[in-house]
This record gives C-alpha cells, sequence and structure tokens, in this order.
C-alpha cells in the first residue's frame, strides 16, 4: 500500500512519465510505486482484519442499535419496577425503590454498550483509512493513464492543469466550500 513506497527512484523513459514527476517541481524521478500494484476489494481487506471479537462486538452493536433491544428493556424495566414496587406480593420484593440494584446493573448495560459501540467505530474508521487510501491509489493511477493519453495525443498539459485548477476554484466558489 502507501506505506510500500519505492525506496528507489524510477527512471522515466517516456514524455508522460517525466511530465508526472515534474508536476511537484522536482524531477527526482520518484512516482508511488503503488500505481503498479493490484489490491483485493476493500470488503477482503478488512474481512481478513476482522477476529472472532470483533464480529462478537459488531454482532451486539448491532443489537443494542435494534428496536427489539428497546421492547426488551422496555419490558424488563416494567417486569422489574411491577416486581419490587408489590404489585405480586412483597416477598417477591428484591430491590425495593428507588430501584439501587436495576440502577447499577443498568449502569454496567451502559458501559459495556459504550464500550462495544467504541470497538465498531474504531474498526470502521480503519476501514475508512483503507477506502480513502485504496481511493488515492486509484485516483494516482487514472492520473497517470490520463497524462500518458494526453501526451500522445499532443494535448498541452499546463494548459490542462490551468483548465482543472479554475474550474475547481469556481466550483469551490459557487458551492461555498470551506476547503481551499
Amino acid at each position: 500500500m502507501l506505506s510500500r513506497m519505492a525506496e528507489t527512484p524510477l527512471q522515466h523513459t517516456c514524455a508522460a512519465c517525466r511530465v508526472l514527476d515534474q508536476a511537484d517541481g522536482v524531477e527526482d524521478g520518484n512516482l508511488f510505486a503503488s500505481i503498479a500494484q493490484r489490491h483485493p476489494p476493500e470488503n477482503v481487506i478488512v474481512r481478513n482484519l476482522r477476529k472472532a471479537q470483533d464480529v462478537l462486538a459488531d454482532d451486539i452493536t448491532r443489537f443494542a442499535g435494534s428496536m427489539t433491544f428497546v421492547y426488551l428493556h422496555l419490558a424488563w424495566f416494567t417486569g422489574w419496577m411491577v416486581l419490587n414496587v408489590g404489585l405480586f406480593g412483597t416477598a417477591l420484593r428484591f430491590d425495593r425503590f428507588p430501584f439501587g440494584l436495576l440502577t447499577m446493573v443498568v449502569s454496567l448495560e451502559a458501559i459495556f454498550l459504550a464500550t462495544f459501540v467504541m470497538i465498531s467505530q474504531n474498526r470502521q474508521a480503519a476501514r475508512a483509512d483503507i477506502r480513502s487510501e485504496l481511493d488515492f491509489e486509484t485516483n494516482l493511477r487514472a492520473e497517470i493513464w490520463a497524462v500518458h493519453i494526453g501526451q500522445q495525443l499532443g494535448i498541452d498539459p499546463a494548459h490542462v492543469e490551468h483548465v482543472v485548477t479554475a474550474a475547481i476554484a469556481t466550483s469551490r466558489t459557487e458551492l461555498g466550500s470551506s476547503m481551499r
């Protein structure tokens, strides 16, 4: 991936490669070695990274975010309170009002659920990083192909870059983008 860039610069023999090499203002022979590498789809990479505990954390998070979870808790809380206010007899009461045991159990549940949610969010962030890296490599590959094709067609890359830069600036102004 991007961390596996070439340690030695490539020798560019075609005019298009030289144009790309000079685009950053320094003709040093460095292009990303990753453009020649093929990667499996993002889902395959993420699936290989997941462990059994990650799957369990995702399943718990998915269940905790469902209406079934809400309905089960509604029934549980209602049953707990009805039982402990003495509607079925005082002999069955084990957690008198204000339900301190229920409060502790719910607090512990919230701690664990928050942890599972954070685990899932961290994995989603890792997935977004992988997607970003693959997008970068795809964009780099597309740009190199476009420059090579443009070079073969005799298109002036400086003119194209000027048009692209102006179009980006105009679109940001018209769309009110905060990216500058």
